[in-house]
């Protein structure tokens, strides 16, 4: 035998092994959990016969603890480059059947290297988790490593679109690197985050709770609003990663792509004449208005079970991607409190990181009253929201569909925190408060000295809302840029997206701004 025969011969024997990973019983166990291996996982997530595997030969250095005897080529994380919808991107995918996805130092710095490679060639980058862990015989090491892959997470946020599938175990340190990445998929039935675990729990504050209860993903999805989605399984997940990315830029010097539209853009659409309620106080759901609009009725939501009086989530408007903002109705009659303004601030700020024009639906009555919110500190986290808009400098398109109320008028996009076109159907109103509150406050002598004081509040909030709560007003002083018919704002927005496609802004030269977190 030739050594050049040789020589193959060893080579694919190695890959057979690297592949083999932590071995057939492993693997097997792997999938009765449901889960499919890290190989499985890229091979759905990425183009068919793309995908370059990247350090495949790697092992641990650790020689304590008998882990000298026990090496495995790729040590627990298969990494590397391919192409997603024909677009560059690269990935790390943690193996469960290596060490339980455990990370050391060799595993660490796999994975900085991709991360550094997405960076360099402005790519985004996608990491699928399922780790036990920290590797316990690494110590500190494995801390050093965990450290590196957060200090990249950070510098690289806003610069390339980072994604984190979380399709096992998460926990302890491990959460910190997709909690700084710009979206978190949970599946239901096999993931979970947290920083301590049911035992720990137990044992210091004498709670009883299981992981899923602890750290699921419907608990992340609707209660803490730490996962952005919910998919059903691993398969769902890729698919869902799939569908994001066709959203999103390379990068933040690139504009998301557009693509050729089947949808009429000049498409009128009849059923938003009668949509939005006569009556101010009765809800409606604002998700059929947004779907009468956008391309094909797509909405793909994000934070769907999370903070349900507003709604986020990317679109297309003419093939042209955009990120929905809107106020939902039908929850908490669309008022802003501590976590829509949390979750619309995250949502904004991530479009103007990658030139993602922001189209916001206004139906809001205000800020949400109470003292669990003042306790909660809804000034600060309100005024995230408030800062995200003003900071942005992408293209900003508002519609006013019925009520904009007070202070949260002001922040949801308004005229006065550089929105760029603002739209209002003729129905809305716009001022401090809703004509009875302000008839009550206003005339409260008159109103206490008239015969009939509930005919004379009528009259008296019937007036206030011609004289100052109507769309008029705010046209007349340049508050608005055009009070439009419902079945317009289809054509209205397409045409103000495409005005403002050249648009140039920017903000005063600074490290950065000083969010109020």
């Amino acid at each position: 035998m030739s050594l050049r025969e040789k020589r193959r011969r060893e080579l694919e024997e190695k890959r057979r092994q690297a592949e083999l990973a932590g071995g057939a019983d492993k693997i097997h166990k792997q999938h009765q959990m449901g889960k499919l291996t890290a190989r499985e996982r890229i091979d759905l997530l990425m183009d068919k016969g793309t995908f370059v595997e990247m350090d495949k030969f790697v092992t641990h250095h650790c020689h304590d603890f008998g882990m000298e005897s026990r090496k495995i080529y790729g040590d627990g994380v298969v990494t590397g480059y391919g192409k997603v919808n024909g677009r560059l991107i690269f990935v790390f995918s943690q193996d469960f059947t290596v060490f339980g996805g455990a990370l050391g130092m060799a595993f660490a710095m796999k994975i900085c290297k991709v991360m550094d490679l997405a960076v360099k060639n402005g790519a985004p980058l996608i990491g699928l988790n399922d780790s036990g862990g920290a590797r316990i015989q690494e110590g500190v090491e494995s801390l050093a490593g965990y450290a590196y892959i957060f200090l990249r997470n950070t510098l690289a946020s806003g610069v390339i679109p980072q994604i984190s599938a979380i399709l096992g175990p998460c926990a302890g340190g491990a959460v910190y690197s997709p909690a700084i990445t710009d979206f978190i998929l949970m599946t239901k039935k096999t993931s979970f985050m947290f920083i301590t675990g049911p035992e720990v729990i137990k044992a210091t504050t004498h709670e009883t709770v299981t992981k899923q209860d602890l750290g699921g993903a419907m608990t992340h999805n609707a209660v803490s609003g730490v996962a952005h989605f919910a998919p059903e399984d691993d398969a769902d997940a890729i698919r869902l990663i799939r569908e994001l990315l066709a959203y999103c830029p390379q990068n933040n010097r690139e504009k998301p792509p557009r693509i050729e539209p089947k949808d009429d853009p000049n498409r009128m659409e009849e059923g938003l004449k009668t949509i939005v309620p006569d009556d101010p106080r009765k809800p409606y759901d604002m998700h059929g208005l947004i779907r009468m609009v956008v391309d094909g009725g797509k909405l793909l939501e994000v934070h769907e079970h999370f903070a349900k009086n507003i709604i986020v989530g990317f679109a297309r408007l003419n093939g042209i991607s955009v990120g929905i903002v809107a106020s939902q109705p039908n929850y908490l009659a669309g008022c802003l409190d501590i976590n829509a303004s949390t979750k619309g601030a995250r949502f904004v700020r991530f479009c103007d990181c990658f030139n993602i024009p922001l189209v916001t639906f206004v139906d809001v009555p205000g800020f949400l009253p109470g003292t669990a919110q003042e306790f909660g500190g809804i000034i600060k986290h309100g005024a995230k929201l408030l800062y995200a808009f003003c900071e942005a400098t992408v293209p900003k398109v508002t519609v006013i569909t019925r009520k904009g109320y007070g202070g949260a008028y002001d922040v949801m996009s308004s005229k006065h925190i550089r929105g760029d076109i603002n739209y209002v159907y003729p129905l809305a109103e716009i001022a401090v408060m809703g004509p009875e509150g302000a008839v009550n406050i206003i005339f409260r002598k008159e109103i206490e000295q008239a015969k009939d004081q509930e005919e004379a509040k009528k009259k008296l909030a019937d007036e206030y809302l011609d004289k100052f709560a109507s769309p008029y007003r705010a046209a007349e002083l340049g508050y608005v840029d055009e009070i439009i018919e419902p079945e317009e704002t289809r054509p209205k927005l397409i045409q103000a997206l495409e005005i403002l496609q050249n648009k140039v802004d920017s903000n005063p030269p600074r490290k950065h701004g000083n969010i109020p977190l």
